[in-house]
């Protein structure tokens, strides 16, 4: 399933009690072999947001299946239906690509557009995890086939891939780390929107190929004939399971040849950063099996309550630690983490240490499932992540995180909807944080204007130096409108220069 889709485009929003904004994955099919047919936080949890406009329609992806030879089309050819135009409830995907549409538009294009906003390369980063690659690497590990999704009681949701008849084949696929493989089955989803096991497969082999393999190595993967990748999109065109399973069990193969012979460890040895898709390929692995299974618990809420959940989406937090310019060796904060996914972004984008608290129950719930299966997936793709902590409870009365907001080096928090008073609690633990930590807020803490003035020399905003930013369209779930936002840094030296002026 596919990263971030809008929940509505165009126009202003307006917050609106009661209403949960729940992110269901949504796939940009690259490929398909088949037609297809939240707990709210409270004003300490900062995901907050939603629109008046709920009735938008979304955008439609195409399917890479199309690059495949013209004339090996069958009549009826496999390819993905457009998104219906209406849905029950508002979705996020976990994408933050704006370019998909519905037109024979370039997958390059848009991939090019996507890893722009990817983090800056990082000398100190250490990408590969060297026990992943380790003879321990391949012993089994606990982890969410792709067939749990598709089997059991929810086998009735899909139906065969291909075709076929009977039983689903199972297939096989290997990441690039010596681990175990994992367990795909052959089927599409009845539902438009559940997930697709076939377009994952693909995704995982286009992303391998894209951040695996050295360029001596990729025309066995690339080569507009006879590559896998082009033998892959060939067996969806002509509705051949036969040879979609044979070209997967090549990719297999060559990435075992390419594991025992050192040349994936020696690549990944020389990267310094993971790009922007690569990473959400990742996450969006991880949501998929955890959240997107569970998703009718985050449409709970207590009565009462006044904010809405949102999100803040990967493109628009990948530029937030270029602006930060976050490094591996530094700490992340995210105040208000909901399900987890701005802190798991972080540990693996960035590979920083990395802290979330959030204190609604079910979106903890969520994000331990998310950390316990993000920990699996990296050691899948064999990459050493930072270390996540995520924190139950009350932001402001955690005693971890009040310790950890001293050393941190980035904190997030996305304060749309916070009230006056709870802005104020927060500027006064911003008392403590050290020289140079910046944070970043959707609302900012120092009014426009702000000076530095005898009658108000005890504020903590006096602290603060503030930069405000813009952020494009499609950067969070709410809208599809641009904003801003504000980058704020600890910067003692004009409240010393102006106490040292008056006197």
């Amino acid at each position: 399933m596919g990263f971030f889709d809008h929940l509505q485009k165009g126009g202003a929003f307006s917050l609106q009690a009661k209403k949960t904004q729940v992110r269901k994955v949504v796939q940009t099919r690259p490929v398909a072999p088949a037609r297809s047919p939240t707990q709210t936080p409270d004003s300490r949890s900062p995901r907050v947001q939603s629109s008046s406009a709920r009735s938008r329609k979304t955008l439609e992806a195409r399917s890479v299946s199309s690059d495949a030879d013209a004339d090996a089309r069958p009549s009826k050819r496999l390819t993905t239906p457009s998104r219906p135009r209406k849905r029950p409830t508002p979705e996020i995907r976990l994408s933050s690509d704006d370019d998909v549409s519905d037109s024979d538009t370039s997958f390059e294009m848009r991939k090019r557009l996507r890893t722009s906003a990817s983090a800056e390369p990082d000398p100190e980063r250490r990408i590969r995890s060297v026990k992943a690659f380790s003879e321990e690497g391949g012993r089994p590990f606990k982890m969410v086939h792709a067939a749990d999704i598709t089997s059991g009681q929810k086998a009735g949701k899909f139906k065969p891939a291909f075709g076929a008849g009977g039983k689903p084949t199972e297939i096989l696929l290997q990441y690039p780390s010596a681990s175990q493989k994992e367990r795909f089955d052959s089927v599409v989803p009845k539902d438009n929107d559940d997930f697709r096991p076939i377009d994952d497969i693909v995704q995982v082999i286009e992303t391998v190929a894209d951040n695996y393999i050295p360029s001596e190595e990729a025309e066995e993967f690339n080569d507009e004939a006879t590559g896998i990748r082009r033998r892959l999109r060939r067996a969806l065109a002509v509705t051949s399971e036969t040879q979609f399973c044979e070209a997967v069990e090549d990719y297999n193969k060559a990435i075992d040849r390419l594991r025992t012979s050192g040349s994936l460890v020696k690549h990944l040895n020389e990267i310094q950063r993971i790009s922007l898709p690569w990473v959400e390929r990742i996450l969006t692995q991880i949501y998929a099996r955890t959240v997107s299974p569970r998703v009718e618990s985050l449409r709970q809420y207590e009565n009462g309550t006044d904010n809405v959940y949102g999100e803040l989406l990967p493109r628009f937090i990948s530029n937030i630690f270029k602006e930060t310019k976050l490094k591996s060796g530094q700490v992340f904060v995210d105040l208000g983490s909901g399900v987890g996914n701005v802190v798991l972004q972080a540990a693996l984008e960035i590979g920083c240490e990395s802290w979330g608290c959030e204190m609604m129950t079910n979106a903890c719930d969520l994000a331990e499932l998310q950390q316990a299966e993000f920990k699996a997936r990296c050691r899948l793709w064999g990459i050493a992540p930072g270390k996540t902590h995520l924190v139950r409870g009350d932001f402001l009365e955690q005693e971890s995180i009040v310790n950890v907001l001293k050393r941190a080096d980035v904190v997030l928090i996305n304060n749309q909807a916070f009230t006056p008073q709870l802005n104020n609690e927060l500027i006064n633990h911003f008392l403590d944080i050290k020289e140079g930590c910046k944070i970043v807020s959707l609302k900012s803490f120092v009014p426009a204007g702000h000076k530095i003035q005898s009658r108000n020399l005890n504020s903590p905003i006096n602290l603060l130096r503030v930069q405000q930013k813009n952020y494009w369209s499609n950067s969070v779930s709410w809208t599809d409108v641009g904003g801003t936002y504000f980058i704020a840094t600890k910067d003692s030296s004009r409240l010393k220069a102006f106490m040292n002026d008056s006197l």
